[in-house]
């Protein structure tokens, strides 16, 4: 895919999971990774990793949830090359169950988030000449998930920003492009249960995707090898089964 030696890369929810799998990759490819989390325990165990495998990391803390936190976040970054906006709640329930507190933690933590960190980050990948920002999605921005709209509908307007901050940003040399994720096992989605592997069966993979699957998606887009790749938001989601007519 390239090497990505002399990148400064910042994924957001770096400490499990996607996030996690997707920090060790950038790493992989030669990128300084700023490695951010809430727990700090967890943020220094993937440091650790990084870097006895040769890469460079950093930790840094912050709540994604608190517009103040996003944007000291971006200041403790500094100049970065690379953006991961990875970090997500979701919490499921009908929409007559969601109160107020619900759907200002999905709005604030889904969106506002990656909002300010491309406002602060990406003018200065425009005025370099560079950058890569990949958004994290889900199946769930693009087809109804029962009980899962508040969610769903955060990661579409997520989307949506997506093609917005390609068209402002990528006649300075920065492109921005999403990963729509399916199914997945993660330590976040472990207490799903036998959900994750019912979700998986109904794809033409016929399974759940591991982390580094879907970090691998996430990673290409931020390499060369996706130069010509911009405003985009690539399905990672195991395949669409075809429908039965006969």
């Amino acid at each position: 895919m390239g090497s990505l030696d002399g990148s400064i890369a910042l994924v957001t929810g770096a400490t499990a999971g996607i996030g996690r799998a997707v920090a060790l990759q950038l790493a992989e490819l030669g990128a300084e990774v700023i490695v951010h989390g809430r727990n700090a325990a967890r943020g220094r165990e993937t440091v650790a990793e990084i870097e006895a495998a040769g890469g460079r990391a950093r930790f840094v803390a912050a709540d994604l949830g608190a517009a103040d936190e996003v944007r000291r976040l971006a200041k403790e970054a500094g100049e970065v090359d690379i953006l991961i906006n990875n970090a997500g709640v979701y919490r499921f329930g009908a929409t007559s169950e969601v109160d107020d507190a619900t759907f200002d933690e999905h709005i604030d933590t889904n969106l506002r988030a990656p909002l300010i960190l491309v406002q602060e980050l990406a003018p200065g990948m425009a005025a370099r000449g560079r950058g890569s920002v990949v958004n994290v999605s889900t199946v769930a921005a693009s087809a109804p998930v029962r009980s899962g709209g508040i969610y769903g509908a955060s990661k579409a307007a997520l989307e949506l920003l997506t093609r917005v901050w390609a068209d402002e940003f990528g006649s300075s040399g920065v492109r921005v492009n999403a990963v729509s994720s399916g199914p997945t096992y993660t330590p976040g989605t472990e207490g799903f249960g036998e959900m994750i592997n019912a979700l998986g069966a109904t794809t033409i993979t016929g399974r759940p995707a591991d982390a580094a699957e879907i970090a691998a998606a996430i990673t290409f887009l931020c390499t060369p090898a996706a130069s010509y790749v911009n405003g985009t938001v690539l399905e990672a989601t195991g395949g669409k089964p075809a429908l039965t007519v006969a």
